[in-house]
């Protein structure tokens, strides 16, 4: 074959070939299914089903992946779908430590990720790496400055903490020290636990040998039911809070008569219905309720799987302009669906008001939590 021919046949396979390819837009997901975080990781699988297949003439096509709440596994999905997938965002993962190890992975692939975690560790300070991570749960900081002006609200002076062994609870631990200590609260206890762990009996002991006049524990998903059940069990009769990690049905299922009073802060969706109808998020929020729960059976939502939705949203919103710099699959379009999602305005989610800065990738401010309280096995704002 000559050269001629050989490049005109080329030319002709290209031609047939480019236009499939670049109407196909690939994102990743690693979420946590199964393991300890699974609680949190399959509303957000199910969450996957409700977002857009086509944006602006483009297919989404979704590829998602179960982490089983495994660090290592996260960090191997991610490179699987980079490398073998060829997404054009990241999705993932459910918890902090498999957000924090896939980072670096995406970022020097430079493609997006949107990470379904809390510390606000993924996302400051700001570097050459943090540039490609967006995230859309609260940060841990916005929560715990609500949690410590509560507690002194409401006579709080002394606190003992009961968090994960991992950096969850570093975060947690990190961000309510600043947030008490603003408030006059000392910690006189800080106490850690695994998340695979069936007994913090050690743990529950000093806590309540310091006496404080709450506990704090800082858990997500059913986990975090442990060190809670084990209080009462002993006999503590503080007050107690949670993280917004356990705003899900089935933390009540485990938690039962135990946690009934918890105070904590979550995002609007977790009480959309009693939202007022001036809140700007009710309407999103609510929407998604009636979608999730159509598919998933009534009762069934969970805050967890309004952030994979957010994530959606998110995307969505900054793909037709991440189109105008390149087509997808291309390290043109991927830099600019990072620049897209860094130029993000009064963006309206289920979890609140994202406004997107070249310095704060997630864009959240007080609309995005809501003090809520335990009360008859339901979730009930707070006056």
């Amino acid at each position: 074959m000559s050269k001629l021919r050989a490049g005109l046949l080329m030319s002709t396979i290209l031609a047939f070939a480019a236009p499939a390819w670049a109407d196909t837009i690939h994102v990743g997901v690693t979420i946590s299914q199964t393991g300890p975080a699974a609680s949190l990781g399959i509303p957000q699988r199910n969450s996957m089903a409700l977002l857009p297949r086509e944006i602006a003439g483009q297919t989404i096509e979704y590829t998602v992946l179960d982490d089983a709440s495994d660090t290592t596994k996260a960090v191997a999905n991610t490179r699987k779908l980079i490398a073998e997938d060829h997404a054009d965002a990241i999705i993932g993962s459910s918890t902090t430590p498999a957000s924090l190890a896939m980072l670096p992975v995406a970022a020097e692939a430079h493609v997006p990720l949107i990470s379904l975690a809390a510390s606000a560790a993924l996302i400051a300070p700001m570097d050459e790496q943090r540039k490609w991570v967006f995230k859309v749960p609260q940060n841990d900081s916005l929560m715990a400055t609500a949690i410590a002006s509560h507690m002194a609200a409401n006579g709080v002076k002394t606190v003992g903490f009961i968090g994960f062994n991992d950096a969850y609870g570093d975060g947690w631990l990190n961000e309510f020290t600043k947030a008490a200590t603003a408030k006059g609260i000392a910690i006189v206890d800080a106490e850690r636990f695994a998340r695979s762990d069936t007994s913090v009996t050690g743990q529950v002991l000093k806590v309540m040998a310091a006496k404080p006049d709450a506990v704090l524990i800082a858990g997500a998903g059913t986990p975090a039911a442990l060190p809670q059940k084990t209080l009462h069990e002993r006999g503590y009769t503080g007050k107690y809070y949670q993280t917004h990690g356990v705003a899900n049905n089935d933390f009540l299922r485990v938690g039962g008569k135990d946690v009934e009073g918890t105070i904590l802060p979550a995002g609007p969706v977790l009480v959309a219905s009693e939202l007022a109808d001036s809140n700007p998020i009710k309407a999103r929020a609510l929407d998604y309720v009636k979608r999730y729960e159509a598919a998933n059976g009534a009762g069934s939502v969970a805050t967890f799987g309004a952030h994979a939705f957010d994530a959606g949203t998110l995307l969505a919103a900054a793909i037709p302009d991440a189109l105008k710099k390149g087509k997808p699959g291309t390290p043109e379009f991927r830099a600019g669906l990072r620049d897209s999602l860094e130029s993000q305005k009064n963006l309206v989610l289920t979890h609140g008001i994202a406004t997107m800065t070249p310095n704060d990738h997630n864009g959240f401010d007080d609309r995005a939590r809501v003090m809520v309280t335990i009360a008859d096995g339901k979730w009930k704002p707070l006056p």
